[in-house]
């Protein structure tokens, strides 16, 4: 019989009632929203207030959601939440390997009266080595004599560049795990992401979490190293 979480370390995920959804159940002892500090909340729920660009942001996504659930496709409700948010220029962060999808985009953007503007990931084509990455490690190895040229992916970079652009919401397309991260950090725009990377199943990286009772059974398996 597996062990059961303590209490202090119980979280949503041991939750089976979900009643902050509806309010149709009941919040269990050690809900979050039941011991939540009552300060903390009242500060965050001030955020969705007014005209500041917390409120803003919050108001247009719950509007995109309402009006549009289950209708539109991940394209389409960036498009609507660019709109509401009265963004106009796009930046784009996208992997070199999801260029082609990148460039498909572009297009459904200028459809829409949006501009774009595209930094990939491998821009200033900066070799690994030269930050301490192993040849080992590269994608494609070279010889351990002579090595072989392979960018590093340069997230900070793209974000720097669009920043520059002063772009009203930057689009991730594929960026890989953690890249994806600085990304975000760097950004002084508001960032969404299109295309969530996952090389082994074709960028639906929720299949591996459908699928663990079966096919992916080894996610599981505390002995699986990663």
């Amino acid at each position: 019989m597996p062990k059961q979480p303590t209490q202090s370390s119980q979280s949503c995920s041991e939750c089976g009632f979900l009643n902050c959804h509806r309010r149709d159940k009941k919040f269990p002892s050690f809900c979050l929203t039941e011991t939540l500090d009552s300060d903390l909340a009242a500060r965050t729920t001030d955020k969705y207030r007014g005209k500041g660009i917390d409120a803003r942001v919050s108001r247009s996504a719950a509007e995109v959601e309402g009006t549009y659930y289950g209708k539109l496709t991940r394209v389409e409700e960036i498009i609507a939440f660019a709109n509401r948010i009265k963004a106009k220029s796009i930046g784009i962060a996208t992997c070199i390997g999801l260029i082609q999808e990148t460039r498909v985009f572009i297009k459904i953007l200028k459809a829409h009266g949006l501009t774009s503007y595209t930094v990939l990931c491998k821009v200033g084509s900066v070799d690994k080595c030269e930050v301490g990455i192993p040849d080992s490690l590269k994608v494609k190895k070279g010889s351990f004599e002579k090595g072989s040229f392979e960018a590093l992916c340069n997230p900070i970079l793209q974000a720097e560049l669009l920043n520059a652009k002063k772009t009203d919401l930057n689009v991730i397309v594929g960026l890989c795990v953690g890249h994806d991260s600085l990304f975000m950090k760097h950004s002084k725009a508001l960032v969404t992401t299109l295309i969530t990377k996952d090389r082994v199943l074709g960028h639906n990286p929720a299949v591996a979490l459908y699928t663990s009772n079966f096919y992916y059974q080894r996610l599981l398996n505390p002995e699986q190293k990663l």
